[in-house]
């Protein structure tokens, strides 16, 4: 599992409402996820590529994908 220093935050989260968002660490071949309300609470673990994947996607035009 990933440590305190292997999680980070969107570089759009800021101060007030930004605050509360999801949190990714890299753990070589899965991206692990938590919700930074709650970060000792479930994640969610994705392969790499799966989490790539899915990402990409939601950078696209919609219709693109």
């Amino acid at each position: 599992m990933p440590t305190p220093g292997n999680w980070r935050k969107s570089s759009y989260s800021g101060p007030g409402d930004g605050n509360d968002c999801v949190e990714v660490a890299n753990l070589r071949t899965r991206i692990a996820i938590r919700d930074s309300k709650a970060p000792t609470q479930a994640r969610l673990s994705f392969p790499a590529d799966a989490f790539t994947a899915f990402v990409e996607a939601l950078k696209s035009p919609p219709g693109q994908q």
